[in-house]
């Protein structure tokens, strides 16, 4: 048991001390270079110029923040859902809640509401088409036996829907509203404003700890629902809860940074191969994973074709790709190796 929690805390450590070394290493990038000792500088409440100072706190930290926040609730939510649906391919947009939030962003803009509530138009539909799904499969959800396969397979077609209805807007709106919904779509942390980042840091901290507080559960389930229910495992309340916890931190991501794929699908298989599939541990190291990996792509979009920035979308989508494959290839060779 000691040795069990000495390596939790080492595997804790080692991903915090990669989770700063990663955001530091971002901090300084940018069209204007900055010391690294300039930001330490600036961190620590020195002196500096104000320009350093706006672009440290105004531009930086805020997407640094914001990619750890929608970094590890995504990644967090794939774990929630893979758990409980027992299947590595379930991630959290399978249930048809970025399908929702885009449909949300595109009807807003092609109806010309964008201009509502200005730079938080396009979050705030996003937010309204992911909780319009987030309701529909809560009747679902709050059915008196839960069929998750079902529920699945519910979601899958929420997706292609959705996608069917955004591509069809898509084909009849101008081009400056199609530039609008396609650069969302493909996902960007380039929000500046604190108050949607600080929300998003809140959601991503307190869903951590609400399903920290299922982690015994979620091991239970793992082995399958009839025997977490002779384990003494509240197997429908906890179902309930812990997908509705996934459905709004997807809901939340997608509606401020769009729809960022593979992190919620690749991270927590990369997580399982050095960190077991303990969720006492997995919880933890996949939601700073997450964080890393997210931060890591935004590093590389917004620094590899400058001064282009890259949609941090697709870098996920690359990286994502090529980790996912190797952790697949890994596995056959360890499952060979038997």
């Amino acid at each position: 048991m000691q040795n069990r929690l000495f390596k939790w805390l080492f595997t804790l450590l080692v991903l915090i001390v990669i989770l700063l070394a990663v955001s530091a290493f971002s901090l300084s990038l940018g069209p204007s270079g900055m010391h690294p000792g300039t930001i330490v500088r600036l961190m620590l409440g020195g002196r500096g110029t104000t320009t350093d100072h706006t672009i440290l706190f105004d531009i930086r930290l805020p997407r640094i923040l914001l990619g750890f926040a929608i970094g590890g609730s995504l990644s967090l939510a794939g774990v929630l859902l893979q758990a409980m649906f027992r299947n590595p391919l379930v991630e959290p947009y399978t249930l048809g809640i970025s399908g929702g939030a885009a449909l949300g962003v595109a009807l807003g803009t092609i109806l010309g509401l964008t201009g509502l509530l200005g730079v938080y138009s396009l979050p705030a539909f996003g937010f309204l088409g992911a909780c319009c799904v987030i309701v529909f499969l809560s009747i679902g959800i709050n059915r008196s036996v839960l069929n998750l396969q079902g529920l699945l397979l519910t979601g899958v077609m929420i997706s292609f829907i959705s996608s069917s209805a955004v591509l069809l807007i898509m084909s009849i709106s101008r081009i400056e509203d199609l530039h609008s919904i396609l650069f969302w779509i493909i996902g960007s942390l380039g929000e500046t404003d604190w108050l949607p980042v600080k929300l998003a840091l809140l959601a991503a901290v307190s869903g951590l700890a609400v399903a920290y507080l299922f982690c015994f559960d979620l091991n239970a389930l793992c082995l399958g629902e009839e025997d977490a229910l002779h384990l003494g495992v509240n197997v429908e309340r906890t179902k309930r809860v812990l997908l509705l916890l996934a459905s709004f931190l997807t809901g939340l991501s997608v509606s401020l940074a769009g729809a960022i794929g593979f992190v919620g699908l690749v991270v927590p298989h990369f997580v399982r191969m050095f960190a077991g599939t303990d969720h006492r541990i997995l919880l933890v190291s996949s939601f700073v994973s997450g964080a890393i990996f997210l931060i890591f792509c935004d590093a590389v979009a917004k620094s590899v074709a400058q001064p282009v920035e890259l949609p941090v979308g697709v870098v996920t989508g690359l990286l994502g790709g090529v980790l996912f494959i190797y952790a697949m290839m890994r596995r056959a060779n360890i499952v060979r190796g038997k």
